[in-house]
């Protein structure tokens, strides 16, 4: 049975305040506990005014507090912004909050300009590259598989669940030769999906972490009673992706009727592009979608992603997806 869990950037939406996009994130993150969910992931993204979610460690340590029971997790700490020894001490402190309940997901690209690199005191093009180093020291120092000079504390012995995230073939060869758990950014970088898990489970060396391959696989959904409303609601993070892609990121804006049809033609084939690895539509619809493209995947588990205005008819999604899903599950 595929397992369902959460994907939340923390969206500071036009008009509201950084303590309301984080008391969204709570409301969200009970709810998918309520509703079952595996676990609930928030996102790194750094000098964007519309993503609150870049002291990702602290953001964790809020939203375990607020829940019992749901897995909590980065999805994912962006490695090559830190030093091993800094998120193995900040993630040694989460599982010794939270225990058993703390994800550990890894990415390479810093997704940063000249500016940020600057201000986090970082060559991002070298640290990408010592990116496989730095995550075996990185596990060193959560498990003390490889003997080094130095201990975090905390963070030796913490039981983190390490997972390697990706959106093309280099993070599944990774992932595959540590014996990780893999998690695909299909939600918005769907081209090399097929390929990299083909390679994945091809490769696969199993680990003390990691007896076989394990998928997530990440995609945008939008449920509402009617495709209409459901068009609607995901038309906020449309217009994100646009303005992201044109170089203008800023805050969620109210969504917009028909917003795709007033696109010029490039912006509407990004979207489309986008849109191969999402659900947008009512209950039934969802489900479909859903089904085929775990069908294709063969996804141990699926990453529920999507940004809304209002933080209600995120909720909303949820409780729908979910209740569709259960209902295929129990038919």
């Amino acid at each position: 049975m595929t397992a369902f869990s959460v994907l939340d950037l923390v969206p500071v939406r036009e008009g509201g305040t950084l303590a309301e996009a984080f008391a969204a994130s709570v409301a969200l993150a009970r709810k998918a506990e309520e509703l079952g969910c595996t676990r609930f992931w928030v996102a790194e993204h750094h000098a964007m005014e519309g993503i609150a979610g870049g002291a990702t460690s602290v953001v964790l340590a809020h939203i375990g507090n607020a829940t019992n029971r749901i897995r909590i997790g980065a999805g994912g700490i962006m490695l090559p912004n830190h030093t091993p020894f800094q998120i193995a001490e900040q993630f040694g402190t989460l599982d010794a909050l939270f225990p058993d309940r703390v994800d550990l997901g890894l990415g390479r690209a810093p997704g940063a300009g000249p500016e940020l690199q600057r201000a986090l005191r970082k060559n991002l093009a070298q640290a990408s590259e010592y990116f496989p180093n730095d995550v075996v020291e990185l596990r060193a120092l959560l498990t003390g598989d490889v003997d080094l000079p130095i201990k975090a504390t905390p963070g030796f012995g913490a039981k983190v669940q390490m997972w390697m995230l990706g959106s093309s073939l280099f993070g599944a060869q990774l992932a595959a030769k540590l014996g990780l758990p893999y998690a695909f950014a299909a939600h918005f970088a769907p081209d090399r999906l097929d390929a990299a898990l083909e390679v994945y489970r091809r490769q696969f060396e199993p680990s003390e972490a990691l007896a076989q391959p394990y998928v997530m696989v990440a995609m945008n959904v939008f449920a509402a009673e009617t495709s209409e409303d459901a068009e609607l609601i995901a038309s906020s993070q449309q217009q994100a992706f646009v303005a992201l892609r044109s170089g203008r990121p800023g805050r969620l804006q109210p969504p917009v009727a028909g917003y795709v049809e007033t696109l010029p033609a490039p912006a509407r084939a990004m979207l489309a592009h986008v849109g191969q690895a999402g659900a947008v539509g009512t209950p039934q619809e969802v489900r479909a979608w859903i089904e085929a493209f775990v069908e294709r995947t063969r996804a141990d588990e699926i990453l529920l992603c999507g940004s809304t205005y209002a933080p209600e008819a995120r909720i909303a999604t949820l409780e729908l997806t979910l209740d569709a899903m259960s209902a295929r599950v129990t038919a």
